[in-house]
């Protein structure tokens, strides 16, 4: 797991969003195509509005979420506001290649698996995104595989359905599918993020966030977020002691 300290969040989105751009770039000269996938939260917000300024050639992206609340088109628990806001509505992506988590059908269960099919469809089997972004809760979720929920443990399918947190089901990428991605790039900032992302950093498999694959994986955080994280070349109690 790389990790990458920016001196704040702004320049974590900057950094962010440039890894973001070049691996697209990467994947459109290797495979013709860049296959994307975004969580939402505020942390990223930033990030997306970066994200729409960067050279990216959008007639080759493929864009899926990572997770979604199950709330009513147009609710603004929505991520997918967010998303069309800061960042679909800003570049030319045609429509076809924007892919929402069907979360209005009325059978959750139903429309997992029809997501499920639509990335094995656009992706192959399994399918593998080129870049899956993700966030990190302050109780250790990521996605939305929240802690003691079934999803987490979910070994079977691409996507799967939580139970209620916060109010909302939502919908979610599974391990698997998160575990298949060429690059995972998380996003951390703040200060409510510093323990939670020490405890990613050092590969504790108690929270879920811990449970993703590592070897694939970029840190981008800011110094807040990182204020527990030994530095390069510093002892792991250093910065304790100061």
């Amino acid at each position: 797991m790389r990790l990458v300290v920016a001196p704040d969040a702004e320049a974590a989105a900057r950094r962010g969003a440039a890894m973001v751009a070049r691996r697209a770039a990467q994947a459109v000269r290797a495979r013709g195509r860049f296959a994307l996938a975004l969580s939402g939260g505020q942390t990223p917000l930033p990030m997306l509005q970066r994200l729409a300024l960067e050279p990216i050639d959008w007639s080759r992206v493929e864009l899926f979420q990572v997770d979604e609340r199950a709330a009513p088109h147009g609710s603004s628990e929505r991520n997918l506001n967010d998303l069309e806001r800061l960042l679909v509505s800003r570049v030319p992506i045609p429509r076809a290649q924007v892919h929402p988590m069907p979360v209005d059908e009325p059978d959750l269960s139903a429309a997992a698996a029809a997501y499920a099919r639509a990335l094995a469809d656009t992706l192959g089997e399994p399918p593998v995104f080129d870049l899956v972004h993700l966030g990190l809760g302050g109780d250790g979720h990521t996605a939305s595989l929240m802690p003691g929920d079934p999803a987490t443990h979910v070994a079977d399918a691409w996507v799967s359905v939580t139970s209620a947190h916060g109010g909302w089901r939502r919908m979610t990428l599974t391990l698997p599918a998160l575990d298949a991605a060429r690059r995972v790039l998380w996003l951390a900032c703040g200060a409510s993020k510093a323990s939670m992302l020490e405890r990613l950093v050092l590969g504790d498999r108690a929270i879920p966030a811990g449970l993703v694959r590592r070897d694939r994986a970029c840190v981008v955080a800011d110094e807040a977020a990182a204020a527990l994280l030994p530095r390069p070349g510093e002892a792991a109690g250093e910065r304790a002691r100061r």
